[in-house]
Parts: C-alpha cells; structure tokens; sequence
C-alpha cells in the first residue's frame, strides 16, 4: 500500500539528487546554500503550488467569477509573474539568499543552541505544532502592518501600487509586484523569522502557505468564506473580502479603499479597525493614469516605470509624508490633499 509520507520523502531525494545537488556543485555553492533536501522541499512545494493555482483555483474562475470578462489578456503577464516566482525566483531567494543571511547574524541550522521561541521558552521544542502556530501569528501580524505602511509611505506605494494597477485581478496576481519591494518585504519578513528562532526551511513553508492563501484570495471568484459560519472571513482573508481591498477608488468616499489589509488573517483588520464587510464589490485597479499604464507594458517593462515612480518618490520629501498620493511629472508624488486644493484655489482666484 502506497506511503504519502514514503513517496514524498522519495520525491525530495530525487529532486535533491537529480537536480538541487547538480545545480549548486554547478554554482559552486555546496554547502553555503543549506541542506539540499530543504531546497528540494521547496521546490517541490512551489511546483505543488502551481499545480493548485492552475488545477483547482483557475477552473473556479470559470465557473464562479466574481466579474465577466470579454477576454483575460490582461491576466498573461501575471501568469508570467507566478511561473517565475515559483520556480524560480522566490526557491533562489529563500536559500541563496536568506540562508546566507541566517548564518551571518547566527542562525539557520548551523546554529548548534537553540533560539528565538524555543530558547525563550523551551517548552515549544517539544510541541513542534504550537511553535509553528505561534510564528505564523507573529509572521501574519507584522505582515499586516507592513502592508499598511505599503500603502501609507508614498515611497513604498510607488514599488506597491503596480500590484494595485491590475484591472482584471485573478488568481495568478498575487506575484504581480516590483521584485524591490519583494526583496524589501522578504528580508523584513526574514529578520522577524530570524528573531523567533525559525529555520530557513520552517521561513519557505511559512512564506509558500502564505502565497498558497493569498493566490485563492486574489481569484476572480465570487465565493464567500463567510457562509461557512464565524470561522469565514470573520476569521481567514478570502476573495471577496480581499477584492474590496483592491477596489477602484470611489471619488465620493476616497478612503473606502484603505481597508482589509490582512494576508491570511483577517482578525488584524478587525482588531486595528480597518475590516470592510458586506460593501458592494467594485472593478479593481488604480485610479492614477501613472500607475494604470502599467496594464499596457510588458513584465520588464513594468519593473522599469515601477523603479522609476519609486525613485521620483524616494528622493522628495513628499515621498516621505504619510498618506495617499499620485504620481505627477517627474514621478512626483502628490498628496491627495495637495491634488483637491489645487483646483479650489484656482476657482477661487479673481479673474480679469
């Protein structure tokens, strides 16, 4: 009788035989990368990840979209977007990078004396299911806060808001994003995994399971979690509930959109005061023509306006003043409160 725990463990052997332990004697890496049968892990992760985004979440598309479309063009370079990410990308990262990164401030495998939770209290050692739970709390809340200040620091908006400018959002636009501001969130993320004593294999399944959520909560689906009774939205992120924190701005209520921040937790939007339920759902996308041109440019290209936008912000004050802005010539950001002044004080200057 088939073994999932036995062919699984197969599986990583072989992946870690045929392809990971190949791949780093070829970039002379060797150890320096970690454990290759962690990398195979999370490989074969993100390869289960596509396979549930493309077998399972797509189809519901089409049979429940939450918005019709006479064609899903817009959608192709976010499908790009998730096919690199996934097999690429964010496996590179997570042990090229951050495996480097562990050891030089003292973590990762290496270290032979327990850290984080299980040094501060060593019952979590012995309870591998309550410390996982526990990171992904703490994970999950700091990833909250750092989404809103993506929405507040007009420098970090600029990086941000070309996964905000997609019109037709689907389930492959979750990877939709400027690979800076992934960096950004992804060694932020890192340093509070480092801190709580989490190993670089623990951080990619505690990133993959958070992509996994985050894709479904993106699909074009008009599925509602909350009919599955209080443990619905009151509780998990799904995609009615995060396509209202992407909707197109509404003129007469211009701050409706800073809502439902969470990634899979919805409980932070409802403990901090920022949850919306029950609004009627709105076309999505952004309402600067700087940033809604992304939808007419190629991948690379949008990495280049989005570097852009980020640096004419950057390198202003006004990049640094909280709140919500737009990009005008030069990139540079302008205050919602700047953009209504001005057109009132030209109606209010005399003529003749």
């Amino acid at each position: 009788m088939l073994s999932l725990p036995l062919l699984w463990s197969d599986a990583i052997s072989w992946t870690s035989d045929h392809l990971v332990l190949p791949a780093l004697t070829w970039l002379h890496l060797g150890e320096k990368a970690g454990d290759p049968r962690e990398i195979a892990a999370a490989l074969l992760i993100a390869a289960l990840q596509l396979l549930i985004i493309a077998g399972i979440f797509r189809p519901l598309e089409s049979l429940l979209p939450a918005e019709r479309w006479q064609d899903r063009r817009l959608t192709t370079v976010d499908r790009h977007y998730t096919l690199l990410m996934l097999l690429g990308l964010f496996p590179l990262f997570s042990f090229l990078v951050l495996m480097p990164f562990a050891h030089l401030l003292g973590g990762g495998p290496a270290t032979a004396e327990p850290s984080g939770l299980k040094h501060w209290f060593p019952w979590f050692a012995d309870h591998p299911i309550a410390m996982f739970l526990v990171y992904y709390m703490v994970y999950d809340c700091f990833y909250y806060w750092m989404h809103r200040a993506q929405h507040a620091i007009p420098w970090w908006w600029a990086l941000h808001s070309m996964h905000h400018s997609q019109r037709q959002m689907s389930c492959w636009s979750n990877d939709r994003g400027s690979y800076l501001d992934g960096m950004l969130q992804s060694v932020l993320l890192a340093t509070v995994g480092l801190a709580l004593g989490v190993e670089p294999s623990e951080f990619a399944l505690l990133g993959l399971l958070s992509e996994l959520v985050q894709n479904f909560s993106h699909a074009n689906v008009r599925l509602r979690l909350g009919r599955v009774g209080w443990v619905g939205e009151r509780l998990l992120v799904g995609p009615r509930f995060h396509r209202l924190h992407h909707m197109l701005r509404d003129p007469e209520r211009p701050t409706l959109h800073n809502c439902n921040f969470g990634q899979v937790l919805s409980v932070w939007d409802r403990l901090f005061g920022t949850a919306l339920y029950g609004a009627p759902l709105r076309p999505t996308g952004v309402s600067d023509p700087v940033v809604d041109a992304d939808n007419e440019r190629g991948l690379v290209a949008m990495q280049w306006h989005t570097l852009k936008r980020f640096w004419g912000a950057f390198r202003r004050p006004a990049g640094w003043r909280l709140g919500d802005v737009s990009f005008g010539p030069g990139y540079a950001p302008i205050h919602d409160d700047e953009a209504t002044a001005a057109p009132a004080a030209r109606n209010e200057s005399p003529v003749g």
